[in-house]
């Protein structure tokens, strides 16, 4: 948000000022229908473990998702067809654009909230000083955002935007400085959860490549929204990419809970309306029975949801470290 409407009535460029919003709206819609899928594959898969806090997130997520998505729309919908051919009213800000960035904002920093709490749960047993360190940052920099939004509410006109520019620099590098905390933490709990079986191993490993790819996608829409407004500060390109940040972070977020799903190697599910995500050919391994039995109890519980009945431990015992790193990677991935 900057100098993106000044000098906007005696001469405007519709392309790149309200046709990248309709573009971005159009990819925002898009997202949107990605979630519904990713909502719908998470429900489908935890049928059977009633109401849990995690299905309310997804709920709460969603109303959320869909509020930001009406939003914009009628953002668009004003500019484009209300006041068509009328460019003094193309100057002022609609009230929807304003109440559309609070929604974002709450949407971003509520899914942080929730990998602070994943990090929070995944540090049972260890030292708590961690998650209460990116808690803290969580906390600290959310005020950054909130200032941003108190400004915004004090413009009327686009070309009052060029005097909040420097908020907006520091709220979209805030949140991609807190992605960047977040994804370290949890790939840093993750990588001291070895537990020495390979099966297990590689199930961490594809949750470490899941995390940083989520991180690594919210980050670079955030940064390519500070970079094109740096650049281009006089059109709404970087609000077409900003637009997006709330559905980029609702998808990341549900892909990471779905990665049992995904990730899991014969996608043993029971409900007959979901696909086999790996239904492939796979010869069997000459292994020893004992080893077999102990590479599928680890698959098992690597991905095991709260909610699912106990699955009480292998006779094979390994050394007490290697038992408890299994259960720390449990409830890690417990969604």
């Amino acid at each position: 948000m900057s100098s993106s409407g000044q000098d906007l009535t005696p001469q405007i460029d519709i392309g790149k000022t309200f046709g990248a919003l309709f573009i971005g709206v159009t990819i925002a819609a898009v997202l949107f229908g990605l979630s519904n899928v990713q909502a719908f594959i998470y429900f489908l898969t935890h049928a059977g473990t009633g109401v849990t806090f995690y299905k309310l997130a997804v709920i709460w997520l969603w109303i959320l998702d869909a509020l930001h998505l009406m939003l914009i729309g009628h953002c668009v919908y004003y500019y484009l067809v209300i006041n068509y051919a009328n460019v003094s009213a193309l100057t002022e800000i609609v009230w929807s654009f304003k109440l559309q960035i609070i929604i974002e904002f709450v949407i971003v920093y509520g899914v942080h909230l929730m990998y602070v709490y994943r990090i929070w749960i995944f540090s049972k047993d260890r030292s708590r000083t961690l998650p209460i360190i990116v808690g803290l940052i969580e906390i600290s920099l959310s005020g950054v955002a909130i200032a941003l939004i108190w400004a915004l509410y004090q413009c009327h006109v686009f070309s009052d935007l060029v005097k909040i520019e420097w908020w907006t620099f520091m709220t979209l590098g805030t949140i991609t400085f807190v992605d960047f905390v977040i994804a370290s933490s949890l790939c840093y709990l993750l990588s001291t959860s070895r537990t020495g079986f390979s099966s297990t191993d590689s199930f961490i490993t594809k949750l470490m490549v899941y995390i940083i790819n989520t991180g690594s996608l919210t980050s670079m829409c955030s940064t390519a929204a500070m970079i094109t407004c740096a650049v281009m500060p006089r059109n709404f390109i970087f609000l077409a990419i900003e637009i997006l940040l709330a559905d980029v972070y609702i998808n990341s977020f549900l892909a990471l809970l779905n990665a049992r799903y995904y990730t899991q190697v014969n996608a043993d599910t029971t409900n007959p309306y979901l696909p086999n995500p790996h239904e492939v050919y796979r010869p069997d391994l000459h292994i020893r029975a004992s080893e077999n039995e102990e590479l599928q109890a680890s698959r098992q519980n690597v991905f095991k949801h709260p909610d699912d009945e106990t699955v009480h431990p292998s006779r094979f015992v390994k050394p007490q470290q290697s038992t408890a790193m299994s259960t720390d990677v449990n409830t890690f991935s417990s969604v």
